[in-house]
């Protein structure tokens, strides 16, 4: 956060584990800072690392081939005029 030209830091409050708790405040004892700056360098080196690339894989859902687009859902009064004409609606459920 920005005060014209100093920086403030930003307040936040973090839910921690009391064991994490325990050694981020036994770290900077011995260190002779904050835990606030212990946390804050711990979080500046993890994102300075490349990003983990997820380990999960990911499934190739089914799609089908439906034609063109019947109606343009981006201009909000052709997509109301296609829901209220019963033609259309019919032409979107496949029954012409």
């Amino acid at each position: 956060m920005r005060y014209g030209d100093t920086v403030l830091p930003m307040k936040t409050t973090l839910v921690l584990d009391d064991a994490l708790v325990d050694r981020v405040r036994a770290r900077a004892k011995e260190r002779g800072v904050s835990m606030s700056s212990v946390v804050e360098e711990a979080i500046v080196q993890m994102l300075a690392q490349p990003a983990v690339p997820a380990t999960g894989t990911l499934v190739d859902l089914p799609s089908y081939p439906m034609g063109p687009f019947l109606v343009d859902i981006t201009d909000r009064d052709a997509l109301y005029d296609a829901l209220d004409d019963p033609e259309e609606m019919a032409q979107f459920r496949g029954e012409q």
